[in-house]
């Protein structure tokens, strides 16, 4: 038996945020997560007043923010965006410490493998900031696994020499993007890990995560290079996965992420099920 509570998030339901909150209760989750980029949840609408009444609608429905999705879009690739895109991410970190969580999540673009490519050392040095601003926060600006492998972002993270900025880790986007196994990537990061997604998918080619995260241009590869599933039915081990999170002492949410389907309330409510009996250690069914 684990100890993981389960979260939802919001936008996987494709309805009102307020409805997203009633209904994420009466599935049995504990936490919620998100976005908080733009519109009438960014820090530029949500005032004071807004975001008291915000949080008791949350704990009202007995549920806390597990994290916000802090995600602008754009990475910290480009030095010219860099300041204002630094600038967003502060507001939204100070916004969910008024949510009362410490966690935003979000990409950061593809980290090189090369140290020395110029991409690098931008993305290095905007992360740097922000790990600053979020250790006088006690918060924590998660990078969302997937654009590399592990090894990879333990090394850039290493250099920053702070855990202001962490690990949001998604083990669906290893196995559709780098082929990377999640299991493997939870010991390598287990220094830096947060935050999870729940999430299940399947590679159907390799492509350069680049090409997949709009850095350069398809030219010569074509066709979808993965798929993403409902919890159990891709290629993400969940058993072994969960028993890689329980050995490394992660006591933090597993969020359940649904980007597609045409019946997301029913995807979240077997997710839920789904995991429950992997946390409880049963094989029973869910409705397909």
């Amino acid at each position: 038996m684990y100890h993981f509570p389960i979260g939802l998030m919001l936008d996987s339901f494709k309805m009102d945020t307020i409805a997203a909150i009633e209904k994420s209760a009466k599935l049995g989750a504990k936490g919620l997560q998100m976005y908080a980029t733009s519109g009438q949840f960014s820090p530029e609408q949500l005032t004071t007043n807004k975001r008291k009444e915000l949080l008791d609608i949350v704990k009202s429905n007995g549920l806390i923010f597990s994290a916000l999705c802090g995600d602008l879009g754009q990475g910290f690739g480009n030095k010219d965006k860099n300041p204002m895109l630094i600038e967003k991410s502060m507001r939204i970190m100070e916004l969910a410490k008024d949510l009362e969580t410490n966690i935003i999540t979000t990409h950061i673009g593809v980290i090189p493998q090369d140290k020395n490519h110029d991409r690098y050392k931008i993305m290095q040095e905007a992360c740097y900031t922000l790990s600053r601003f979020a250790d006088q926060l006690d918060a924590h600006f998660a990078i969302e696994t997937g654009p590399e492998i592990a090894i990879v972002l333990k090394d850039f993270l290493d250099g920053l020499q702070s855990k202001g900025v962490a690990v949001n880790l998604d083990p669906a986007n290893f196995v559709m993007v780098t082929g990377d196994d999640p299991v493997k990537a939870v010991y390598t990061l287990k220094d830096y890990i947060v935050h999870t997604h729940a999430k299940d998918g399947r590679r159907l080619m390799a492509k350069d995560p680049e090409i997949i995260y709009g850095l350069i241009e398809e030219e010569l590869q074509s066709g979808q290079s993965f798929i993403e599933l409902p919890l159990g039915e891709g290629d993400v081990d969940f058993t072994e996965y969960m028993k890689a999170l329980d050995d490394i002492g992660y006591k933090g949410f597993l969020t359940i992420e649904r980007e597609v389907g045409d019946d997301p309330e029913k995807d979240m409510r077997n997710a839920i099920t789904f995991l429950n009996n992997k946390i409880m250690g049963r094989q029973e069914e869910v409705i397909r």
